[in-house]
């Protein structure tokens, strides 16, 4: 063989490799799921019918999902048309191989709580796990889940489910950082900035002003004025009584989602360069914080909700902070806002149009093509 030969063998051998090495690169990216599952669902042929305790009650209950990762932390959300006495109640429960959990409520939802129950459950815990305002967490990880949903009314006008979310966690993975999505870099979005501080109680409306920013933002986009509603407004439409507050993760998606072509849900990230990936498509994110940890005033904790409406050409996120006034909009360093948002295992709200085009999801962490393909029903 020539050395000319020898050196044309050489570079097909390592062209070759290389390509080897990215096909299984690229293979396990979309297999790793990075310690997340979403599982979505907008239609329930597959979920068994059968009436309630009560006179005018559906209950819906899912097949058993197998799911890609071993959870030990759960959120569900939903989107619902509730008409007024009308309601609903979310369930969940974990399923190992010898045994069952009970059922877990994780919210019982209404648009008016003086004619049926909009709030969290207390004292559920046992020893399987405990729901903390909206988190099923359970002692012992589970492989597959079940969801139950009872949806009922006092009126002719029964409630319609029209979406519904899990979101499942492995707390115990702590994946390695992602190479940033510089398409986001130099980008901010239009969405309106509000203080809390303005509104009666403001100290406890982080959440609420976060809502009602972005859905200001999509009633601006989309023309559409009746989404635009100032903090007061969304108070009264997601307050929690038994929580004491407006801090309840999925009662700010199901207030989004309850408009006519809304999705609202909770999820959860493995790295900002997945908010920066929504930016690129347009779409704001809420994040979940410890305000301790963003204000470098120490680890926490201390909940507390903003929105990501940008990045600057150097890679910050750009931050409408409702607990900030003149500007609300901040910008706040990289690193420290990753180590605030660890606080809540990287949580958001996703709130957008249903015909939006989402960015590709490369885990399987939001509502997708990707998500949907990982779901695996046992009958």
């Amino acid at each position: 063989m020539s050395l000319f030969t020898f050196r044309r063998f050489l570079i097909a051998f390592a062209s070759l490799l290389c390509a080897e090495l990215m096909a299984t690169t690229r293979a396990a990216s979309v297999s790793d799921p990075r310690g997340g599952q979403f599982i979505g669902f907008t239609g329930f042929s597959s979920f068994e019918k059968a009436a309630g305790a009560r006179s005018r009650e559906i209950v819906l209950t899912s097949p058993v999902i197998l799911s890609k990762i071993k959870w030990n932390e759960l959120v569900a959300s939903w989107n619902a048309d509730t008409p007024d006495g009308a309601y609903l109640k979310i369930e969940a429960r974990g399923i190992y191989l010898d045994r069952s959990t009970k059922y877990f409520t994780m919210g019982l939802w209404s648009s008016n709580p003086a004619r049926a129950p909009r709030e969290c459950v207390l004292h559920q815990k046992d020893e399987d796990g405990d729901v903390k305002t909206d988190t099923l967490v359970l002692n012992r990880p589970a492989e597959r889940v079940q969801i139950r949903v009872t949806m009922g009314s006092s009126e002719p006008e029964m409630p319609k489910l029209k979406f519904l979310g899990l979101c499942l966690t492995d707390n115990r993975v702590h994946p390695d950082p992602l190479p940033a999505n510089r398409a986001a870099w130099g980008k901010e979005l239009a969405v309106p900035e509000r203080f809390q501080m303005n509104y009666p109680n403001g100290k406890v409306l982080c959440s609420a002003t976060t809502t009602s920013m972005i859905m200001s933002y999509w009633a601006r986009q989309l023309h559409r004025p009746e989404m635009e509603h100032d903090v007061p407004d969304i108070v009264k439409a997601i307050y929690d009584a038994k929580f004491d507050g407006t801090g309840n993760w999925p009662f700010n998606t199901a207030y989004a989602g309850s408009y006519r072509g809304m999705r609202a849900y909770v999820s959860r990230f493995s790295d900002l360069s997945e908010v920066e990936d929504w930016i690129a498509a347009g779409i704001p994110v809420a994040l979940s914080v410890c305000s301790d940890r963003l204000n470098a005033r120490g680890p926490g904790p201390n909940g507390h909700l903003i929105t990501c409406v940008g990045f600057t050409p150097e890679g910050d996120p750009v931050i409408n902070d409702p607990g900030k006034s003149n500007p609300t909009r901040r910008v706040y360093p990289r690193k420290r806002l990753i180590y605030a948002w660890s606080y809540s295992q990287n949580a958001v709200y996703l709130m957008y149009p249903e015909d939006s085009e989402v960015p590709q999801d490369r885990f399987g962490h939001w509502q997708s093509w990707t998500s949907r393909q990982r779901v695996t029903l046992e009958r």
